[in-house]
């Protein structure tokens, strides 16, 4: 199961590591709750080729903000550093298995 993710180490995240998908959530937000056990599944099964990371937007407003993140739950993906695909709302694990498997 994944922790949330510290404001502070987001940039060095997403610099370091080449794939990154770092997912908007809030603890009332009963789509993110649907979601989660998904998230947490594939954070444990795929972390050899993605960092799966889970930022929690009422603590991290500044955060959800700065990535446009306007509704939740917001999966960003990330490749060598940039952001290459947003996806809001619920998501099927294949499809969102798919979408991993782009950034690899």
């Amino acid at each position: 199961m994944e922790t949330p993710i510290a404001a502070t180490n987001v940039k060095n995240i997403i610099e370091n590591n080449s794939s990154v998908l770092l997912d908007f959530y809030a603890d009332w937000c009963g789509p993110c709750q649907t979601l989660l056990p998904t998230i947490n599944k594939l954070a444990d099964e795929l972390k050899e080729d993605v960092l799966i990371k889970k930022v929690n937007v009422d603590d991290y407003q500044e955060l959800a903000t700065e990535f446009g993140i306007r509704n939740i739950p917001t999966l960003v993906f990330f490749k060598d550093g940039k952001v290459v695909e947003k996806h809001t709302g619920l998501i099927t694990e294949r499809n969102l298995r798919d979408k991993i498997d782009r950034l690899k």
